[in-house]
């Protein structure tokens, strides 16, 4: 095969697999959003009566969609009433169960989970697009390398919050790998941060920083609005 169009090719394919994800995120935005208008009915504040049903949502989505092991939402502590839970996140076990998974939302702990610094939610609220956050090691949740997107959702015109799910790695692998090696030599999916997804040799390692691109090698941006995310390759064999 040409390696333009292997390179063209697994580009492609990579950018239909994620621009899917994209999607489902989108369409899990929407549904918190349309909830949330018909609970909230004017109000300007959430309260715990209008969480009723995100928990299907949440359950709805994992189910839906066995490459991710994490979804919900986080709310805006702004945007919520005092005593109303701050998230709705689910999870999936190693057996298929799903369980709500429990965070420290208390300020000051030892083990406090300040959502609204970390960039999942910090810059879907600020660019008010989607964001990928990723690899990063969920030792909160899964202690394994995780990928996270996310998108804003609004209510009456207001920042609410944020909805996201998250994809391991090690599920991810073998989805994307056999794309990867589609590409006639080293090849990588990389973030908008410039680090390694997940490479097709161990030239690129999960997490390392591309520094530097040197005349044999290669970026090609995917087609995925806002998620920032390239396909690095190289020419030398």
């Amino acid at each position: 095969m040409n390696p333009d169009r292997e390179v063209a090719e697994a580009a492609r394919d990579l950018a239909v697999w994620f621009r899917g994800v994209s999607a489902e995120i989108n369409d899990l935005s929407s549904s918190v959003a349309s909830l949330l208008e018909r609970r909230l009915a004017g109000k300007s504040q959430v309260n715990q009566a209008a969480l009723v049903g995100l928990e299907d949502l949440a359950r709805e989505f994992l189910m839906s969609n066995s490459g991710a092991v994490g979804a919900g939402m986080f709310l805006a502590r702004d945007s919520i009433a005092e005593g109303t839970r701050l998230r709705e996140w689910w999870t999936r076990t190693p057996d298929g169960a799903l369980h709500r998974l429990d965070f420290d939302l208390t300020p000051g702990s030892r083990r406090f989970y300040d959502y609204e610094k970390l960039p999942f939610f910090s810059v879907a609220a600020s660019t008010g697009e989607q964001t990928l956050w990723g690899p990063y090691v969920d030792y909160l949740g899964f202690e394994d390398y995780i990928l996270t997107i996310s998108a804003p959702f609004w209510v009456q015109g207001h920042f609410m919050g944020v909805v996201g799910c998250d994809i391991r790695l090690r599920d991810l692998e073998p989805r994307i790998m056999p794309t990867l090696r589609l590409v006639h030599g080293h090849a990588a999916l990389i973030n908008a941060s410039n680090r390694v997804i997940l490479g097709n040799s161990g030239m690129y390692l999960v997490g390392a920083r591309i520094k530097s691109e040197s005349s044999h090698q290669h970026r090609l941006a995917l087609d995925i609005p806002h998620l920032g995310l390239s396909l690095i390759y190289s020419t030398t064999p």
